[in-house]
């Protein structure tokens, strides 16, 4: 082992020490009260008045996916503006195919009506 690691690996074992004694001292001499008024949720000082476990509708969860597909591909669109001078034509055609797919993909999704929320 290198002289060079030994004040990290130091460290590394006082903090864990450390750590697993805060938790064991946790565990061995806190308070424990278990009641109903523990268990109930809390947030911001208001008492729940529904069930936290509510049911959204599939439509949340797809506009939700298609969103995030269409915004991590449209990050794609900064590296290329980046770099756009070196890439040249080829780069230019290339991304016009990418994004004549990426509208292709909104159109269908669009023409299936899932951004619809009616």
């Amino acid at each position: 082992m290198s002289p060079v690691y030994g004040p990290l690996i130091l460290h590394l074992v006082v903090v864990s020490l450390i750590g697993v004694a805060m938790l064991l001292l946790g565990a061995l001499f806190g308070r424990r009260s278990h009641n109903q008024v523990k268990q109930e949720p809390y947030e911001s000082g208001i008492r729940p008045v529904t069930e936290a476990q509510r049911r959204f509708d599939v439509k949340f969860y797809l506009v939700a996916i298609l969103f995030l597909v269409f915004d991590l591909e449209a990050t794609f669109l900064y590296p290329w503006a980046v770099v756009y001078k070196k890439l040249g034509w080829f780069g230019f055609v290339e991304m016009l195919a990418f994004v004549l797919v990426l509208v292709t993909g909104y159109l269908y999704v669009v023409k299936k009506g899932a951004l619809e929320w009616g």
